[in-house]
């Protein structure tokens, strides 16, 4: 099954009265720097502080009553876990997040305070999607991925749907649009629908520097990992590769990949806090840090990014801000 636009809007009828439709922001200060327009998702403001809300409740809404029983286990750093964690609450199943034991707390708690138990791993040593298979099997629970599944795909389009018909609201068609990329579900969904309703907006995806498998990816024509490297601050993007569903989307619709290094990330953090008024956590950052770092000029042309998500710590974000190191 490939994903499509009747997918999405699919998505979006199940997501109504459930996600946040989150605004479009717009920044003359940012504008002014950027010789251009710049229009700004800040999927921050969406229920979980992330996107990844959007495709968990598209996923585990279609699930039967009898696997509701059963529940849900998920893998995931933090953001996947929240999504799944509250959407399993609100619709009455029990979860079970297997999470690396590095996680940033501020993910932790949040994924327990939504009711879902928390199994932490070795992010170095152990598999995390066998930890999570065995999981739900001793539990008779559904596997629910991050990215590469094809309902949760459709979930995360449902963010390029919104941000093309608001743009299309204030008369504006949209040149280009950046989004960060992990595993690709976000960026995947949002293609498809930037495809059926703005063909020719020109799509970029955006990876922490040193996590830049699907830029290797795309060179290659086929899915490859990223040589070792050390830790990003970019906790939320650090997949060992594109999934199999995500590859073929994003090398079909993406123009291209830039990557953002830590030092760029944070400078964006203390401008997004600052100027735009938003707590961003670095994985949400990377398209306006590949923005503010000169990646692509956009001279004089209208650009869409995608601010995925606020969960960081207190006080990495304290650095961030202050210039400090982090």
């Amino acid at each position: 099954m490939s994903v499509t636009f009747a997918d999405i809007e699919a998505a979006a009828a199940r997501l109504a009265g459930h996600a946040v439709e989150t605004p479009l922001l717009e920044n003359p200060a940012l504008n002014e720097r950027l010789g251009g327009r710049v229009l700004i998702k800040p999927e921050t403001l969406q229920r979980v502080g992330a996107f990844k809300f959007r495709g968990a409740y598209n996923r585990l809404s279609q699930l039967s009553a009898a696997e509701r029983v059963g529940g849900v286990v998920a893998f995931s750093s933090g953001n996947h876990a929240q999504g799944v964690a509250l959407a399993a609450r609100l619709l009455g199943m029990p979860a079970l997040i297997v999470m690396p034991a590095d996680a940033p707390r501020i993910k932790v708690e949040a994924t327990r305070a939504y009711g879902a138990e928390v199994r932490f791993y070795d992010r170095a040593k152990d598999d995390r999607e066998a930890l999570a298979a065995a999981a739900a099997a001793e539990r008779g629970a559904v596997v629910v991925p991050a990215f590469d599944d094809e309902h949760v795909i459709a979930g995360q389009g449902t963010a390029g749907l919104e941000i093309v018909r608001q743009a299309e609201a204030r008369g504006t068609a949209i040149d280009l649009l950046l989004g960060p990329v992990g595993g690709g579900g976000l960026m995947a969904g949002v293609s498809v629908a930037l495809h059926a309703l703005s063909p020719a907006t020109r799509l970029y995806g955006v990876e922490p520097a040193g996590f830049d498998d699907t830029r290797l990816s795309l060179e290659a024509g086929e899915r490859r990992g990223a040589p070792p490297a050390p830790r990003s601050l970019c906790d939320a993007l650090e997949s060992p590769m594109p999934g199999k569903l995500t590859f073929p989307i994003l090398r079909d619709r993406l123009s291209g990949m830039f990557t953002a290094t830590d030092a760029e990330v944070t400078a964006a953090m203390a401008y997004a806090f600052a100027t735009l008024k938003l707590v961003v956590e670095p994985g949400g950052v990377v398209a306006l840090a590949a923005l503010l770092s000169g990646k692509i000029a956009l001279e004089g042309r209208t650009a869409a990014i995608i601010l995925s998500g606020g969960n960081v710590d207190s006080e990495l974000f304290s650095k961030a801000i202050s210039g400090l190191e982090t």
